[in-house]
C-alpha cells in the first residue's frame, strides 16, 4: 500500500479527564498509522493548568508555534478550580480562546446528534430528538468575547463596572454564514440564523447581512431568520425542525450547549473550529470534546472517550479529507454502543459498564 505524506497532529491534553480521552485517540491514530498506513506524527505539549503548573502561563510561544505548524491540533479540556482564583490572563481558558483567535479559527462546528442507542437518556421525549441530527456554526473569534473595550473599573461610590462590547463587522459575518450555507448543501438544505435583532444594533447587522449574502449566492437554500430567545424555545420544543443553525460567539456557546443536553450526554458530542482555506486549498484547524474537564471524576477510569475519538473523526473529514476512513471511525462508535457497552455517564439497564480505556479498545476492534 502507497503510504501518503506524514501529516502532524499536536496533541493537547490539557486537564482534568483531558489526558485520559486524548490517550484513547493516541491509540486510535497509531492503529491507522499501523493497519492503513496513514502516516501521521503525533506531538504532545502541555496546555491549560497543566501548563500554567510548570511553566506560569496556560500557553507556551513554543506550543503555540507547534499548533501554527500542524495540519490540526487536538485539545483535550482545560481549566478546573484549582485555578479559579488566578488572574484573568494566566486562566487555563485563556489558552483556548488565544488558540482560537490567532489562528484565526472562526467558525466552530458543534453538531448534537442523538444516537439512536440513548434517545431515552434525553431529558426530552423519545419522539422529540429520536433521529436528531443539527449542525450549529458558531462565529468564534468576534462577538462579546473579544471586542473592545473590555474590563473592570472602578466608578463612584465605591461600585466597579465590568464592560464587555459586543461588535461584529460585514466581513466576519459574511465569512461565517457561507460556511453553515455550504454544510447546509451536503445536508438537507436549510440554515436558521439566530440573532438578537429586536434589541440589538449587531444582531441587526447580522441579520441584514446573512440575508444579503443569501440572496446573492445561495437562493438554493431555504433561509430562516430567528431571535435566539425563540431559538431555545424551539430547541426543547420542537428540535427536528432544525437542520444548520449560525449564530455569533455568545448566542452559540449558549445554544449548542443547550442542544447537546437533547441528546442525553455531553460525553458523545464533538467539536471542530475551523480557519479559512488557503491559496492551496489548506486551513488550520482546532478539534475537542463538548464535554468540559470534570475534575471530579478526573484519574478515575471512568471518562467517556467517544467526544474525542469523534473529534478525530471530524478531523479526517474537514481537515484531510479523508472521508472513508472518518465514516469508518464514526461506525465503529456505533457498532459499540450497538452491543451495549457504555461508560458511566451514559450507562443504562441492560447496558455493561466499562472503563475509558476499555471503550477505545472496543472502538479499535470494531475498526478491525
Amino acid at each position: 500500500m502507497i503510504k501518503i505524506k506524514k501529516r502532524k497532529f499536536l496533541l493537547l491534553p490539557g486537564d482534568g479527564i483531558g489526558p485520559e480521552v486524548i490517550g484513547e485517540v493516541k491509540k486510535i491514530i497509531n492503529w491507522f498509522n499501523n493497519k492503513k498506513s496513514l502516516d501521521f506524527e503525533i506531538e504532545e505539549e502541555l496546555v491549560g493548568g497543566s501548563a500554567y503548573e510548570k511553566h506560569g502561563m496556560p500557553i507556551t510561544d513554543e506550543v503555540f508555534y507547534k499548533a501554527l505548524e500542524s495540519e490540526a491540533v487536538i485539545l483535550g479540556a482545560v481549566g478546573g478550580p484549582k485555578w479559579d482564583n488566578l488572574e484573568f490572563s494566566k486562566k487555563p481558558e485563556r489558552a483556548l480562546l488565544k488558540l482560537r483567535k490567532e489562528l484565526k479559527l472562526f467558525a466552530n462546528l458543534r453538531p448534537a446528534i442523538c444516537f439512536k442507542q440513548l434517545v431515552d437518556a434525553s431529558s426530552l421525549k423519545p419522539e422529540l430528538v429520536s433521529g436528531l441530527d443539527i449542525m450549529f456554526v458558531r462565529e468564534l473569534t468576534g462577538g462579546i468575547y473579544f471586542g473592545e473595550p473590555r474590563g473592570i473599573k472602578p466608578i463612584d461610590n465605591g461600585e466597579r463596572k465590568g464592560i464587555n462590547t459586543h461588535v461584529y463587522t460585514t466581513s466576519e459575518i459574511e465569512r461565517v454564514a457561507r460556511v453553515a450555507f455550504d454544510l447546509a448543501r451536503k445536508r438537507n438544505n436549510k440554515v436558521t440564523s439566530c440573532e438578537k435583532s429586536n434589541v440589538m444594533e449587531a444582531g441587526q447587522l447580522w441579520k441584514e447581512e446573512v440575508q444579503s449574502i443569501h440572496e446573492k449566492e445561495y437562493k438554493d437554500v431555504e433561509l430562516n431568520h430567528m431571535l435566539a430567545d425563540n431559538c431555545a424555545m424551539q430547541l426543547v420544543r420542537n428540535p427536528k425542525q432544525f437542520d444548520v443553525i449560525v449564530t455569533d460567539n455568545l448566542f452559540g456557546d449558549m445554544l449548542s450547549d443547550e442542544a447537546a443536553m437533547l441528546t442525553g450526554s455531553l460525553g458523545l458530542l464533538p467539536s471542530a473550529s475551523l480557519g479559512a482555506k488557503d491559496k492551496n486549498g489548506n486551513m488550520r484547524s482546532l478539534y475537542e470534546p463538548v464535554h468540559g474537564s470534570a475534575p471530579d471524576i478526573a484519574g478515575k477510569g471512568i471518562a467517556n472517550p467517544i467526544a474525542t475519538i469523534l473529534s478525530f473523526a471530524m478531523a479526517l473529514k474537514y481537515t484531510l479529507d479523508l472521508d472513508k476512513e472518518a465514516e469508518t471511525l464514526e461506525k465503529a462508535v456505533q457498532n459499540v454502543l450497538d452491543e451495549g457497552l457504555r461508560t458511566k455517564d451514559i450507562l443504562s439497564n441492560g447496558t455493561k459498564e466499562v472503563s475509558t480505556s476499555t471503550m477505545g479498545d472496543a472502538i479499535i476492534s470494531k475498526l478491525q
